[in-house]
């Protein structure tokens, strides 16, 4: 029902104030006008008595209402960092990166070692909606954006939403929104130009340019480029490149992604990339909570309260990336990517300058011989087997995965230990209570006047679970603060 696992009163405060800070957490369906909305809609407020709570836009959906046009519902970040149940959260993400789009709700309990049953009732009791009708909504909300924000054909929305039919999007169109695709697509205003931009929505705040500060330090020349208000990197394969390019919003919480020689299917899948490189769906009201009990985290957050965990573009590209990182500054470990795109990526004729090389694939490095771009023998026998395991599917970056299955998995390959294992974790997989214990700047951070042991350092990391990651990031740019060589 409606008012699962939400505080009332707490709703009604947040809808009154319009707090960006629940953006997402829950919507407001408002019974009159048959309309669901988010905390921050700008409409004016209906009378309490008009009034439901429901915990996710799948459930208000499911309940009859439909997405309002103003505060346009497919803008709001996710919430899955509030749900503390581990199934519900890995089921969440695999939904979100398209799981139900080609598998069964059977496929997907089976993936999480639940029954079909226990994996409704599981949705149900804290999501007010089936696995299903979190992916029906999911997919309708970005159609709605599709149309309200792009000229793309309704044909291409369709399909980029995930529908197969041209029919059955029609059908789901004016069932959830009660009007037919061409209508909504009348009413909105779209950009012109080269290319198209989408709006990408999160909970403020967002330190934007401590984020970008921190990739560009570990931007992979000739793959990405970061400026100081900008990320813009390749995407695609090495047949059809593309491009996009990201920046901040000056007047709302969001980002803008302009996308350029995009194929339309293609659309979600870099919407959801962009989402965990900046982080957009954390909500940092229960992560501060966490760690602020830490009188240094305490400092930390209250010098950059919107920073957040940067994440990476690919699994394969961030795990290489980690490898050549192993015992040498992050400057090397730059100089060292760039050589290994040069030598063994993919150029990319017609590109913009400095964005004209396709990242090497496990294929292109399994037999690569690494040592010519100045890596020790034993680092690039460590890349090759990195390579060999993610080809014959012993190690992958799939969504859902848990932090100690992905943990154990990389920390069997040869020259991969823990360290690296949760690097990876943290930035490949948005793994939000990923911990590198050993690694020397935690270690110094914490220890104040002595280093701590990587036991020490696990200990006491254990009061900041579920969310390390933050306070990872948090020591970094710490200690950075106290140096002028960037933390690891």
């Amino acid at each position: 029902m409606n008012s699962l696992l939400l505080d009332h009163r707490q709703c009604e405060q947040a809808r009154l104030a319009r707090d960006p800070r629940f953006d997402g957490v829950f919507y407001t369906a408002v019974l009159s006008t048959g309309i669901y909305c988010r905390p921050v809609c700008p409409a004016r407020p209906p009378k309490p008595e008009n009034v439901q709570y429901y915990p996710s836009a799948a459930a208000a959906a499911a309940a009859g209402f439909r997405p309002c046009l103003r505060c346009r519902p497919e803008l709001a970040p996710q919430a899955q960092q509030a749900l503390f149940e581990h199934n519900l959260q890995r089921g969440l993400a695999l939904i979100n990166d398209g799981f139900l789009q080609e598998q069964s709700i059977t496929d997907l309990a089976h993936r999480l070692g639940l029954s079909s049953r226990q994996l409704q009732r599981l949705f149900v009791e804290r999501l007010g909606a089936t696995p299903s009708q979190v992916h029906a909504t999911q997919r309708l909300l970005m159609a709605k954006q599709l149309l309200s924000e792009t000229s793309l054909s309704i044909t291409d929305v369709a399909m980029a939403a995930g529908f197969n039919s041209l029919r059955r999007f029609n059908a789901a169109f004016l069932a959830g929104c009660a009007m037919p695709p061409s209508a909504l697509r009348r009413q909105q205003e779209r950009t012109t130009g080269n290319g198209l931009t989408l709006r990408l929505g999160y909970r403020p705040p967002l330190d934007f340019p401590a984020m970008l500060a921190f990739l560009r330090r570990r931007a992979i020349p000739g793959v990405e480029r970061i400026g100081e208000d900008s990320y813009e990197r390749v995407t695609g394969s090495p047949e059809q490149p593309g491009h996009l390019r990201v920046s901040a919003d000056p007047q709302r919480p969001e980002l803008r992604l302009h996308l350029e020689n995009v194929p339309a299917l293609m659309i979600p899948d870099l919407v959801r990339r962009v989402r965990r490189i900046f982080d957009l769906d954390a909500d940092l009201r229960l992560v501060h909570a966490s760690l602020a009990s830490e009188p240094l985290l305490a400092k930390g957050i209250a010098r950059r309260p919107g920073l957040r965990v940067p994440g990476g573009w690919d699994g394969f590209e961030v795990a290489v990336r980690a490898v050549l990182g192993q015992q040498v500054s992050v400057a090397a470990a730059t100089t060292l990517a760039r050589r290994l795109v040069e030598r063994f990526g993919i150029v990319l004729p017609g590109m913009p300058e400095g964005l004209d090389r396709h990242f090497p694939s496990p294929a292109d490095l399994v037999e690569a011989e690494l040592e010519q771009i100045g890596l020790p023998r034993t680092r690039a026998s460590t890349l090759r087997n990195l390579a060999r395991a993610c080809l014959e599917g012993r190690l992958d970056f799939s969504a859902g995965q848990s932090l100690e299955t992905f943990v154990q998995r990389c920390i069997a390959l040869p020259g991969i230990g823990p360290w690296t294992a949760h690097y990876m974790a943290l930035r490949a997989l948005g793994q939000p209570d990923a911990y590198p214990a050993g690694d020397l700047i935690l270690r110094q951070m914490l220890g104040e006047d002595c280093t701590l042991s990587e036991r020490q350092s696990e200990a006491r990391s254990q009061a900041w679970r579920p969310w390390r990651a933050y306070a990872v990031l948090h020591l970094w740019h710490l200690a950075n603060d106290m140096t002028e060589e960037p933390a690891t």
